[in-house]
């Protein structure tokens, strides 16, 4: 399900894409979703850089936590980029912009545990 994110600062959006860390977070996490430890190798960043990232982005709603459930009982967190669009647009001598994010309802979420079991 895709809307626009009424909770992201069009401004912090901005700023938070203006990091080379954040926007490698996303890119990678965009494509499955993945542990910090594997957005720390994935972006050549620190883990403290990723956590950080990681805060800022999921605050915004760019990026979204879950937990990923295994059978051995090693359960971790997992992050998924859910921003699918970011626009600036200049008409008329004004700004207008617009995130769209993209929000995963709770059936999605459960089937995607149930088939990582």
């Amino acid at each position: 399900m895709a809307g626009v994110s009424e909770d992201s600062d069009p401004t912090a959006v901005l700023s938070v894409l203006d990091d080379e860390h954040a926007r490698a977070i996303l890119a990678a996490a965009s494509t499955q979703p993945m542990s910090a430890s594997e957005l720390s190798e994935a972006c050549d960043a620190s883990t403290a850089t990723v956590y950080r990232r990681i805060d800022d982005l999921t605050e915004l709603g760019l990026l979204e936590e879950s937990i990923n459930v295994r059978s051995d009982g090693n359960h971790h967190r997992v992050y998924r980029a859910t921003l699918q669009r970011f626009t600036l647009e200049l008409a008329d001598g004004e700004f207008t912009t617009e995130v769209e994010c993209e929000s995963e309802d709770v059936a999605d979420r459960f089937t995607r545990m149930w088939e990582g079991l």
